[in-house]
């Protein structure tokens, strides 16, 4: 089921909240959480939406779909950087999944190798 953008508006607040308010001075996460890295819920919970604060709430429910660190951080108008401690939070709960990304492989020869068969094996 889409999530409509009216469902995840973050109430408005003040601009005068500072990032590391959100953050709790935290700038840094366990998880490597890059731009075009993908997030999304495994296992929606209304109940555990019901207990976070707004920022994470619509970062949980915005990830019903599946969509990158930069696309959350555009479409809720927050900072990069407190998405990223944000979704570290959520994974680290099992609340989100991060999808690994080319980055992720980059020293795996297995990996490359397989990719590399499978290309030549593509029709010309």
């Amino acid at each position: 089921m889409p999530v409509s953008e009216k469902d995840t508006a973050l109430p408005r607040r003040s601009r005068r909240i500072r990032a590391y308010a959100l953050t709790g001075g935290r700038t840094g996460t366990r998880h490597q959480l890059l731009v075009e890295t993908l997030i999304s819920v495994p296992r929606y919970d209304p109940a555990l939406s019901d207990t976070l604060m707004p920022e994470s709430r619509s970062l949980y429910e915005r990830a019903r779909v599946r969509c990158s660190v930069a696309e959350l951080s555009v479409g809720l108008d927050l900072p990069l950087g407190v998405v990223r401690v944000l979704l570290g939070d959520l994974a680290t709960q099992g609340a989100v999944f991060v999808h690994p990304t080319a980055h992720a492989y980059h020293h795996d020869t297995n990996v490359l190798e397989r990719i590399l068969d499978g290309l030549k094996r593509l029709p010309a």
